[in-house]
């Protein structure tokens, strides 16, 4: 069976570099792109190659999680993810409309990946692995910046089954708020490297330049009751957790688009991005704690045991359980 690509992305500029970038890619490629946007998306929104959902057009797909998101929040690219699976994705890759696609973005996606693994438990600087500088992802405990890691040159090299996959970003790359008012930018990583956190290496990762396939698809769900800087860092937390259940690692490569990044408050960055300096080494103990399903069928029912902890650590909301319960009846209806 041929392979389906679709690209989703969730905006409220108008068409733009990048956009352009993005549909000119896929409708060069025959792959499907999808554009959801919010309450301040340009009303006569129009991209050639594009797919783009308004609030009005998002109420009409019937989903329930499009009636009952809040507005003006990032958790609406959910919609999107939908709307692929419910066109037959069977590869879903997500970005940003300030995230230029590099040619390699466009390269085919597989599944199986052979590079370096990492079989540390505990916290992975990752980006140590693509760059000699002090530098960091989002969402990683500040104290574990500089923690140890063993040298890449020691890590033994398996092929790995990864149906989640991170790809880095050059020039201003996903790091947190202090790193942006502290340390240099530009910055660029290694495009010769790729490596596979197994179970119990925990590294956050963003959706900012991501690939999903099928079986992965239900914990693509972004919370939307919480800070909006930590909504796909605490995505990736539950992501990890569950795919352990799996033997499902997760796969970091090399940088495949650059950011040209949009205009962004950095103190007010920052103050979004304090629950999770104060909250990410618990949240993910407290996940490690939970008594999860390895039956694939019980994926859903995982997904929901995590955000039943998330909420009873007081991180996110009780009113996110009804959009979990939402994207789950959702995904099963697209699903079919």
């Amino acid at each position: 069976m041929k392979e389906k690509l679709a690209v989703v992305v969730t905006s409220i500029s108008k068409p733009n570099d990048v956009l352009e970038a993005l549909a000119d890619g896929c409708r060069k490629r025959g792959h499907q792109f999808i554009v959801v946007g919010d309450r301040a998306s340009p009303p006569d929104f129009q991209l050639a190659g594009c797919e783009f959902y308004g609030l009005d057009e998002q109420r009409e797909t019937g989903f329930k999680f499009a009636q009952l998101c809040p507005e003006k929040h990032y958790a609406r690219k959910n919609i999107g993810y939908l709307l692929a699976i419910r066109d037959g994705a069977t590869i879903l890759a997500e970005t940003d409309d300030d995230n230029i696609p590099y040619e390699e973005f466009w390269a085919e996606r597989k599944r199986a990946q052979r590079a370096q693994v990492i079989q540390k438990s505990g916290w992975v600087n990752v980006y140590r692995y693509f760059s000699d500088k002090n530098i960091w992802p989002r969402g990683l405990p500040l104290d574990q910046v500089l923690a140890d890691l063993p040298a890449f040159e020691a890590l033994k090299p398996e092929e790995k089954t990864c149906p989640i996959q991170q790809g880095l970003a050059d020039d201003n790359p996903d790091v947190d708020a202090i790193y942006r008012l502290v340390m240099p930018l530009p910055q660029f990583f290694r495009k010769d490297r790729s490596v596979i956190l197994a179970e119990g290496a925990w590294c956050p990762f963003n959706s900012q330049n991501t690939t999903w396939w099928p079986e992965a698809f239900a914990l693509l769900y972004l919370p939307a009751y919480c800070s909006f800087r930590m909504t796909d860092i605490w995505r990736s937390f539950v992501a990890q957790r569950v795919a352990w259940e799996y033997k499902w690692p997760i796969l970091f490569h090399a940088p495949t688009v650059w950011q040209k990044r949009n205009d962004h408050n950095l103190m007010r960055d920052f103050k979004d991005e304090v629950p999770g300096y104060l909250n990410n080494s618990a949240l993910c103990e407290a996940l490690m704690g939970l008594k999860l399903s390895n039956e694939q069928s019980r994926i859903g029912e995982n997904l929901r045991l995590c955000y039943e902890k998330l909420v009873s650590l007081g991180l996110v909301d009780g009113k996110e359980l009804e959009l979990v319960d939402a994207w789950l009846s959702d995904l099963r209806l697209a699903s079919r």
